[in-house]
């Protein structure tokens, strides 16, 4: 199979598994990355050895009229900041890799969002490539447990487990599963977070703030004392009655912090004034 894919380092799983199968890489697709959350680094370096070119530009119908010349035959689309052009003048086949069990969570970043609804259950998904992103008829999903403590990090590794198994299937049994491929129904979409839902609430319960810290993981959240907003990158908490006004900043020594809470404290230990945007996250998948 002559194939083409759009990749970070998250879903290089992708290229090593169509490699083995034996697959004829034509072309990578990838974009400029911010280095801290997610990269592209072992990417460039794998097709720098396997002498696969690389594009960092958006892909355009030239592109795919290129590929198509070549005598591609299937576009795999893993992590990718830009839409693609409809492919169907061009290729036989495209698919994309979700990071959700489709057709819930539609959309560029719905891990946070599935830490924050506290799921029990979690998956990734194969679907054909259509215009409305993630709507395509479904090849094959992998679903795995979730733990009442997951983590960004967690998650971010169990769909990475989860993505090598239903990978290695996919491309397996690539033309089998294409034909067999069932239509999603109706679903959810769910839109990359807001400021608020980053935004702790000091005055809330412990549980929810713990949650959101580990929904947010390495994109951190925000939060404001006296009226000076900043970012959290590392807290933790406990449980304890009081008698202070949830909110409240008790006391600080050195950079660290100590907030009452609706239900207890929380010690910010590490934190930055720093503009929201400089750390905003992209999609990891």
């Amino acid at each position: 199979m002559r194939f083409a894919i759009t990749l970070t380092d998250r879903f290089k799983v992708l290229l090593d598994l169509a490699l083995l199968a034996g697959w004829q890489p034509l072309k990578i697709f990838t974009c400029p990355l911010d280095g801290k959350i997610h990269d592209n680094r072992l990417v460039v370096e794998q097709a720098a050895r396997l002498g696969i070119p690389v594009q960092l530009s958006p892909m355009s119908e030239a592109d795919l009229a290129a590929l198509a010349a070549q005598g591609c035959q299937a576009l795999l689309l893993g992590s990718y900041d830009w839409k693609v052009p409809d492919w169907r003048p061009y290729l036989p086949h495209a698919v994309n890799f979700h990071p959700s069990p489709l057709p819930e969570a539609r959309g560029p970043f719905p891990l946070v969002r599935a830490i924050l609804e506290q799921r029990s259950q979690w998956g990734v998904s194969c679907h054909v490539v259509e215009p409305r992103f993630d709507s395509g008829a479904l090849l094959d999903q992998q679903l795995f447990a979730l733990s009442p403590d997951e983590t960004l990090a967690t998650l971010e590794w169990k769909c990475q487990l989860a993505l090598e198994q239903l990978g290695r299937r996919v491309i397996a049994d690539f033309a089998s599963l294409w034909q067999q491929a069932r239509p999603q129904g109706t679903g959810s979409y769910w839109p990359r977070w807001s400021e608020a839902e980053r935004t702790l609430n000091l005055r809330g319960p412990l549980d929810a703030v713990l949650r959101q810290l580990r929904a947010f993981g390495d994109i951190n959240c925000l939060a404001e004392a006296n009226g000076v907003g900043f970012v959290v990158h590392r807290a933790h908490g406990w449980l304890e009655p009081h008698s202070h006004t949830p909110g409240t900043l008790l006391r600080s020594v050195d950079l660290s912090m100590l907030f009452a809470v609706q239900d207890g404290y929380l010690v910010i230990s590490e934190w930055s004034v720093q503009p929201p945007a400089a750390i905003s996250g992209r999609r990891p998948f």
